[in-house]
């Protein structure tokens, strides 16, 4: 596997790792009088932890990316030989 083909597909599995990472331990604001106020969405997430989120989705993807050259790099799976 090339140095850009490795590139290419460790940014795509941490961007789908990252949208799966995203939602999780999200609280809303859920304040009384957050009807009143302006420039406040309610749906907004009181502290989203993104520093740790980054964390954790590159440190999945960094795994998962092990994996999958691994695979490729034994040619445990190879698609080439598989479609001739």
């Amino acid at each position: 596997m090339s140095l850009t083909g490795s590139l290419v597909i460790f940014i795509i599995i941490w961007w789908i790792v990252f949208f799966s990472v995203l939602p999780i331990g999200i609280k809303s604001q859920n304040t009384k009088f957050s009807d009143k106020l302006e420039g406040f969405d309610k749906g907004a997430p009181k502290n989203p932890n993104i520093g740790k989120k980054f964390l954790i989705t590159t440190i999945i993807t960094s795994i998962l990316f092990i994996g999958i050259y691994y695979i490729v790099d034994n040619k445990i799976f190879n698609l080439r030989e598989f479609l001739q």
